[in-house]
């Protein structure tokens, strides 16, 4: 699984001997096209590797509405993390968007590597801090920019995001209403 040792050297670097030790606790999976990979109320125990497609990560209101708080593109790494750190059921969902193909593993055991090699801590730690950045960075840009930036920064992040999935989603995700968006588009 050569994309998963890309992934990893751009946060640290692992030996091969620990690579080949991380990559026995995953396993191949098919996330087809509005499957979940995780659910509301659900307590998180996987953690995946999303090595082709799209999964959009929402919340719902206490009315059923829908608030996208991110899209994960592959190559990354997806998962219920605050579920996952606390043991709590999980208020995001995480759906595929397009068909997709993760390798995923038991959460435990990775953190049960922790212990026995001390570089996969610290790429566990790099890349919680490197999702922590996008997220601060996503939640001074709804603050600061206006809707027209908002959109112009989220084509600069995924170029080719707009024409994969539902203007809805986007919308959601800008924090501003379809009717809003087509009203941008249009400029």
């Amino acid at each position: 699984m050569q994309g998963l040792k890309t992934y990893i050297d751009q946060f640290s670097s692992i030996d091969d001997r620990t690579y080949e030790e991380l990559l026995n606790h995953f396993s191949e999976r098919q996330l087809f096209k509005n499957e979940f990979f995780t659910q509301e109320g659900q307590i998180g125990k996987e953690i995946g590797f999303l090595k082709e497609g799209i999964v959009r990560a929402y919340h719902r209101d206490f009315n059923g509405k829908e608030f996208t708080k991110q899209f994960f593109v592959a190559p990354c790494i997806i998962g219920a993390y605050s579920s996952l750190l606390t043991s709590e059921p999980s208020v995001i969902i995480q759906q595929a968007i397009t068909n997709c193909s993760v390798a995923i593993a038991q959460y435990k055991d990775i953190i049960d590597l922790y212990d026995k090699h001390h570089s996969l801590e610290r790429l566990g730690r790099k890349i919680a801090e490197h999702y922590y950045l996008e997220k601060e960075k996503k939640l001074i840009e709804q603050a600061v920019f206006d809707a027209e930036k908002r959109y112009v920064i989220f084509k600069e992040r995924f170029p080719d995001l707009e024409a994969l999935i539902p203007q809805y989603h986007i919308a959601s995700y800008l924090g501003i209403t379809p009717t809003q968006l087509s009203r941008i588009r249009k400029k």
